[in-house]
């Protein structure tokens, strides 16, 4: 594994890009085949109907609700261990729903699994979106693309001809759904929180953010590694069941964006935004710009970093998207 040493954080020596290894099935192996049997058929049945039919069917938001919590039932996703910043067990629905991500609040949340999106959904109905190092905007996306974007390549500039926003404008738009941002930009082993996307910044000072932790038992359905959708299947379906933590963080707002401080969305980006000629390549940061973050910004996107690893029980490393690239480059060759 010395080849792969470049890839470990200098000061804590975690590998956050590295497959959690998986547990051998042993004397329990026809066991487990016999449950990814039964289970293929109903998992790949239950999500072509939902996004190919059922999600474009008026059915309600408890209707699609429904039809994703059947889902996240269908490979044993059951267990949901729960914890609110500042409210004790049980207590939640008596005088805390405040607690909670409602229409209008912006969910910051760790990125390790197509699992993910698909347990924020069934819970919170959100608007998706996808952040980039590159840029402050983000540009909106689905929830099969937000699921399908936990195996595909880092991407450290967003897609061609891709129209891009900021939060502001998206919050406008969807007033009555909160907004979903990973702001590590890609996915993780769950090992470490990645330095952040400023995308964060173009939050509005009134809009509450929520850092959201997602953890699960056992740690090998988090895809890390690009295109690993075999393992990922197997290690889902062939398990009895899976156990989401989930840790809710108090609210954090962008105090960047105040009077005494600049916008934190450029005006050159500002104009571009709107104009219906600008394409993706047209409001990307040069490298001065995505460091000329002030202190103000620095604290809010600090913030919700540390939230996020003290919710996860993790620290903040310092490897980055073009890191993960270097490593996927590495990780690809060596088993080719």
């Amino acid at each position: 594994m010395e080849k792969y040493s470049q890839f470990r954080d200098r000061g804590s020596g975690i590998a956050p890009f590295f497959p959690i290894p998986t547990q051998s099935s042993g004397i329990y192996l026809p066991f487990h085949l016999f449950l990814l049997l039964i289970r293929l058929p109903i998992l790949f049945t239950a999500t072509l109907s939902y996004f190919f039919v059922l999600q474009w069917l008026p059915i309600g938001s408890l209707g699609k609700k429904a039809s994703l919590w059947l889902i996240l039932g269908a490979p044993g996703v059951w267990w949901i261990d729960l914890q609110i910043d500042g409210v004790k067990k049980g207590s939640l629905a008596k005088h805390h729903e405040a607690r909670l991500p409602q229409p209008g609040s912006i969910i910051a949340c760790s990125y390790t699994s197509p699992l993910d999106s698909l347990y924020l959904a069934a819970i919170f109905d959100p608007v998706f979106t996808a952040s980039y190092p590159s840029t402050r905007l983000v540009h909106r996306i689905s929830l099969f693309h937000a699921m399908f974007r936990a195996f595909q390549y880092p991407g450290l500039e967003p897609p061609k001809n891709e129209k891009l926003t900021d939060l502001q404008t998206l919050i406008q738009q969807y007033p009555g759904q909160a907004i979903v941002v990973y702001p590590e930009c890609t996915t993780t082993n769950g090992r470490g929180i990645l330095p952040f996307s400023p995308s964060l910044l173009t939050a509005p000072p009134e809009a509450k953010i929520f850092p959201i932790s997602l953890r699960y038992t056992a740690g090998d359905i988090t895809t890390p590694v690009p295109g690993s959708y075999v393992s990922f299947v197997w290690n889902l379906l062939s398990k009895p069941t899976h156990c989401i933590r989930v840790r809710i963080a108090e609210s954090v707002h962008n105090t960047s964006q105040s009077p005494a401080t600049r916008n934190s969305t450029s005006q050159t980006e500002r104009e571009m935004l709107y104009d219906d000629r600008a394409s993706s390549s047209d409001t990307l940061l040069n490298s001065e710009d995505a460091e000329s973050m002030n202190a103000a910004e620095k604290r809010v996107l600090d913030k919700v970093a540390e939230a996020l690893a003290r919710l996860g029980r993790v620290k903040r490393v310092g490897l980055g998207l073009k890191d993960k690239d270097e490593f996927v480059k590495v990780w690809t060759k060596q088993r080719r």
